[in-house]
């Protein structure tokens, strides 16, 4: 087949705080899908990375121009960066990966040939996770905290590591919410999906910047983006204390004229005044919650901003932010 004719695959890297692993990333990508064959492309996206990536990704460019740099103004986080690489992408398929080498280039052959059986979406399923205990727990909760309230059923051994058809990211472009998560995105975009087992490596550079304190705000962004479950549950929270303080009054109404007992006093409703005070406070910031998420959309800012490209051409691609 001649190279023009070959499949051009686009692979998405945002980067932060792994400048070390890009030239080995790099190479790896390219044999990997040299070896398919079809054309690359490789698109670098610097999310402020504090060790000065760009720097290298700009080298990396000098050295191979199918590499491809865009530099944020600021940290917009993984997924904001991840949805700045897709506006830029040209392939007829795009793989997204992470860039500390967990996500192993060579694997992009499987994804890729499993992808031509018919799908349009082919997510790497890591079955053995090479992350300290702490990480897989703290990944198991978020998944279970986010099922419970989106009344979805997730998978914990599936990231950001996937290949995805042209007609995919045209879709996911589609979606310019604030809060983003890749994953859940694409599944919620439909098309035909599947799953694939792959090696999933040990980190060769830093840790992960997704503490527990992070998975938290996160599972709290998606699960406000994608349901209302919370705020079903408060009113059946509120229905409820309702109907036993009602129930409470009645107790109350037959000891004292039936029974001839006195109504305890301050301390019991001291104890139910702040009981109840601190449950309406608790569901004042839950809808606080929504409130501020609807602020943040009506504002209609950017996802993110753009500092630099390494290829001149590339504005014309990114007609969305």
């Amino acid at each position: 087949m001649e190279k023009n004719n070959q499949p051009l695959i686009s692979v998405v890297v945002p980067v932060y705080g792994c400048k070390t692993c890009l030239a080995e990333l790099c190479d790896r990508v390219k044999q990997t899908i040299q070896s398919i064959p079809a054309r690359y492309e490789i698109l670098l996206v610097n999310d402020a990375s504090p060790d000065h990536a760009w720097e290298v990704i700009t080298n990396l460019h000098t050295q191979d121009p199918q590499v491809k740099g865009i530099d944020l103004t600021r940290n917009f986080g993984q997924h904001h960066a991840i949805t700045a690489g897709l506006d830029f992408t040209a392939g007829d398929w795009v793989v997204v990966m992470d860039c500390d080498l967990q996500d192993r280039p060579e694997e992009i052959i499987s994804l890729y040939y499993k992808a031509l059986e018919g799908y349009d979406v082919v997510f790497a399923q890591r079955m053995v996770r090479q992350d300290r205990s702490m990480k897989k727990l703290s990944s198991k909760l978020f998944y279970r905290i986010y099922d419970y309230f989106s009344g979805q059923k997730s998978d914990a051994t599936i990231a950001n590591y996937s290949i995805v058809s042209r007609k995919v990211v045209e879709s996911y472009r589609e979606l310019r919410e604030q809060n983003r998560y890749f994953p859940l995105f694409i599944k919620w975009i439909g098309y035909k999906q599947t799953k694939l087992p792959v090696q999933h490596d040990a980190r060769k550079e830093g840790k992960s910047s997704y503490h527990f304190r992070k998975l938290v705000v996160l599972a709290t962004d998606a699960i406000v983006s994608q349901s209302n479950k919370p705020l079903r549950l408060s009113i059946t929270v509120g229905f409820l204390m309702a109907t036993l303080s009602f129930i409470y009054a009645l107790y109350l109404f037959t000891r004292y004229f039936f029974l001839a007992e006195p109504v305890q006093g301050w301390t019991s409703v001291m104890v139910s005044l702040f009981f109840i005070g601190g449950l309406i406070f608790f569901q004042f910031g839950i809808i606080g919650l929504y409130l501020g998420k609807i602020f943040n959309e009506t504002k209609n800012r950017p996802i993110y901003l753009i500092r630099d490209v390494t290829d001149a051409n590339a504005e014309k691609k990114g007609d969305r932010q």
